[in-house]
C-alpha cells in the first residue's frame, strides 16, 4: 500500500519546491543569541523571536541548571495525577500577578493553551468570533469546539460588529484576536475591542505571545498599552518567546475559567507537565522584566533605526513600530532567493510565503531583538542592498 503513497507524498513534495515554497531547516550549532553558527559560518541572527535577548542571559541559565539539581528533568506525569511542583505553582501566580488576571494555568506550549480554551468553554448555543488573520493555533484550537464560528476583516471594528450583531441570540460570545499579528507586526486595536465587547456583552481573548515581556510600559502586553488590563476575559502567550525563548505556554484569566480549564481542557490533562526546568528559568526571566526597562528601551532603538534605514534604501516595509519587520518581495522564490542571498553575507532571516502568508505576499520577516547592536543593524541593512542589486543584475 505505501508504494502508491510513498510517490503521491514524493510528487506533492516536489509541487512544494518547484513552487519555491519548500522549507529548509538550517541546524544552529551554538545557543540562539543576536550571533549564532550555522553551516556556513558565524551569521548574525535577525530571524528569532527573541525580543529581549533572554535566551542566553547568564542568570536565566544558571537558573536552569540550578533547577535541574532541584527539581529533576522531568514530571514523566500531567498535572493531576503526580506531575505539579511548587515551582509550577508559583509560576502561575507570578504570571498571573505580571498579567494582571485572577489566575494562570500552565501548558506545554501556546499551541497547546489556544487548542484547550474554545472547546472547554463554547457549546453549540455560543459564537466565537475570531480575527482573520489570527494564529493558527487559534484557528485549530476553535475548530475543535461545536460553537457557531464567525469571522471578521483584520482589525475591521466595522465588520467585528457586524458579526456582534449577527450573533446576538447566542448563549456566549467570545472575541478573539492576537495581541500582535506575527507575518505583519500590526497591534490589534484592543481598547476599541473591548468598547463592542462591552456594547454586545462578550467576553475578550487576547494571544500576546509576541507582546507580553516588551510592549506596553512594564511590558505586560498590548492589554497595558492600551489600558485595557481589566477588561480582557482571556490572555494566551507563551515561554518560548520574549519571556526566555525555551518552550511552554499559559492561559491567564478570570479565575472561574481557570478553573474550569484545570478540569476539563485535553491538551492540559492529557499532556506532561511543563518541565520543571523550564519553569525554574522563567521565574528568573520575571525577576528579570521588573528591571528590564532598559532592553524594551533597546529594543525599540534598534526597531525604528532598521525600519527607518530600510525605507531610505527603499525597501517596501509594512508599516508600524512592532520589531517584526516584514519586507515585502511578493513572488515567493524571489523571497526564498533573497534570503539565501543574505545568509551569504552573514545575516540570518527566513522567506515567508504561502501557505503561512497570502499568495503573492511572501516577504523577509525581520526580527529585531535588544540583543543586536547599532553595528549588526547597519550590517543587515547593507546586506540586504547588496542581495537587491546582486538579484537585479
Amino acid at each position: 500500500m505505501y508504494d502508491s503513497v510513498r510517490d503521491e507524498l514524493r510528487a506533492t513534495l516536489d509541487e512544494i519546491r518547484d513552487a519555491g515554497l519548500f522549507k529548509p531547516e538550517r541546524v544552529i550549532a551554538t545557543p540562539q543569541s543576536a550571533t549564532v553558527s550555522v553551516a556556513s559560518g558565524e551569521v548574525l541572527n535577525f530571524c528569532a523571536n527573541n525580543y529581549l535577548g533572554l535566551a542566553d542571559h547568564p542568570e536565566v541559565v544558571a537558573a536552569a541548571k540550578e533547577a535541574l539539581d532541584r527539581w529533576g528533568y522531568g514530571m514523566a506525569s500531567v498535572r493531576f495525577i503526580c506531575g505539579t511542583q511548587d515551582v509550577h505553582k508559583e509560576l502561575e501566580r507570578r504570571l498571573s500577578a505580571f498579567l494582571g488576571q485572577e489566575d494562570t494555568i500552565l501548558y506545554s506550549s501556546c499551541f497547546d493553551a489556544n487548542g484547550g480554551v474554545f472547546e472547554t468553554l463554547l457549546g453549540p448555543e455560543d459564537a466565537v468570533i475570531s480575527d482573520a488573520l489570527n494564529h493558527a493555533s487559534i484557528i485549530d484550537g476553535i475548530r475543535l469546539s461545536k460553537a457557531r464560528r464567525h469571522r471578521y476583516a483584520n482589525r475591521d471594528l466595522a465588520d467585528l460588529e457586524q458579526q456582534l450583531k449577527d450573533t446576538q441570540d447566542a448563549r456566549r460570545r467570545l472575541i478573539v484576536t492576537d495581541g500582535v499579528f506575527s507575518m505583519d507586526g500590526y497591534v490589534a486595536p484592543l481598547r476599541e475591542i473591548c468598547d463592542l465587547a462591552d456594547r454586545y456583552d462578550a467576553m475578550v481573548m487576547v494571544d500576546d505571545s509576541h507582546a507580553v515581556g516588551f510592549v506596553g510600559p512594564e511590558g505586560r502586553g498590548t492589554p497595558e498599552l492600551h489600558g485595557v488590563m481589566d477588561r480582557v476575559d482571556i490572555i494566551t502567550g507563551t515561554l518560548g518567546k520574549a519571556l526566555g525563548g525555551a518552550s511552554g505556554g499559559y492561559v491567564a484569566a478570570r479565575a472561574e475559567i481557570v478553573a474550569l480549564l484545570r478540569q476539563r481542557s485535553r491538551p492540559y490533562l492529557f499532556s506532561n507537565s511543563l518541565a520543571p526546568v523550564i519553569a525554574a528559568a522563567s521565574l528568573k526571566v520575571l525577576d528579570l522584566l521588573e528591571s528590564a526597562g532598559d532592553l524594551r528601551e533597546r529594543l525599540d532603538a534598534n526597531t525604528k533605526l532598521f525600519r527607518t534605514r530600510m525605507a531610505e534604501e527603499g525597501f517596501e516595509i509594512l508599516p508600524g513600530d512592532h520589531p517584526i519587520a516584514p519586507v515585502m518581495i511578493g513572488d515567493a522564490a524571489e523571497a526564498a532567493r533573497m534570503a539565501e542571498l543574505l545568509l551569504e553575507r552573514g545575516v540570518y532571516v527566513i522567506g515567508f510565503s504561502y501557505p503561512v502568508v497570502p499568495m503573492g505576499q511572501a516577504r523577509i520577516r525581520v526580527q529585531l531583538s535588544a540583543a543586536h547592536s547599532t553595528q549588526d543593524v547597519e550590517r543587515a541593512v547593507a546586506a540586504f542592498t547588496d542581495a537587491r542589486a546582486t538579484m537585479a543584475g
